[in-house]
């Protein structure tokens, strides 16, 4: 007889068998997403982990007292958000947690490190260019004049997650490539005295170029967020400029929006 607040567990052999589910089969919220809501939350916390295997339909339906569409319903919907993965062979395995960013003047490595996701590095470009029309007017500076053009890829977990492309003023501080991969540009900049007060940016979204899609693991035509910042000092200089893509499969920004009084 359905139980409310019946408790599953999973049988040994199984990244789940320290995890309880609560699934509440009165509630009018279908169980498949009761399931999977619980499954994202054990993967965001680091409950489940990169490489863990969760076992195929049949063991789980049977563990968890399921029937096997629900148990797919709720794996195929982890799947599509690229957070599980299925390996012929092999079962459903975890890949990794969505990345939720908070909206605010923070870097996306400190973010990441935060978050226990371990972020690393590749610098692909590390030079002086002459500043765009776009770039000039950000920077505050002439057109065609001299800016210090950074392009990063950020992988957490062996993965790509964003491709970040930076301007700065070039007598702003010297950006040693190797400092680059071991932190993130902010922690430069307030090293070197910056102090970093506020920034205007822009949110959007497009589809990845086959070059991007390359870049970050993902097919041509993915879905993939975008962000543009200005980021000023205390004395309202303009000293970055940054125009950024990120997975949406892997990224997402948080934010709370409030009701003006």
């Amino acid at each position: 007889m359905p139980k409310t607040g019946d408790r599953a567990r999973a049988a040994s052999g199984s990244a789940l068998d320290a995890l309880p589910f609560a699934l509440d089969r009165t509630s009018p919220v279908p169980l498949y997403y009761q399931l999977a809501q619980q499954l994202e939350a054990a993967i965001e916390h680091g409950a489940l982990a990169p490489g863990n295997l969760l076992g195929n339909e049949i063991d789980l339906s049977t563990r968890l007292g399921l029937s096997r569409p629900t148990v797919r319903q709720a794996i195929q919907s982890l799947v599509d958000k690229g957070l599980l993965v299925r390996r012929r062979g092999v079962g459903t395995q975890v890949v990794h947690s969505q990345v939720k960013r908070p909206l605010e003047l923070s870097s996306l490595y400190d973010d990441l490190e935060a978050a226990g996701q371990g972020p690393t590095t590749h610098v692909v470009r590390n030079e002086r260019v002459a500043a765009t029309a776009d770039v000039a007017a950000a920077l505050g500076i002439a057109e065609g004049a001299e800016v210090t053009l950074l392009e990063r890829l950020r992988s957490t977990h062996g993965e790509p997650v964003a491709f970040l492309c930076n301007y700065l003023p070039p007598a702003l501080l010297d950006l040693d490539t190797a400092r680059l991969e071991e932190t993130g540009l902010y922690r430069l900049l307030r090293a070197a005295g910056i102090t970093l007060h506020s920034a205007r940016q822009t949110i959007g979204a497009r589809s990845a170029t086959l070059d991007e899609a390359a870049l970050l693991a993902e097919k041509p035509g993915a879905a993939l967020l975008t962000m543009q910042r200005t980021a000023y000092d205390d004395t309202g200089r303009p000293v970055e400029y940054g125009t950024h893509i990120y997975r949406a499969s892997r990224y997402a920004f948080d934010f709370q929006l409030l009701v003006r009084p």
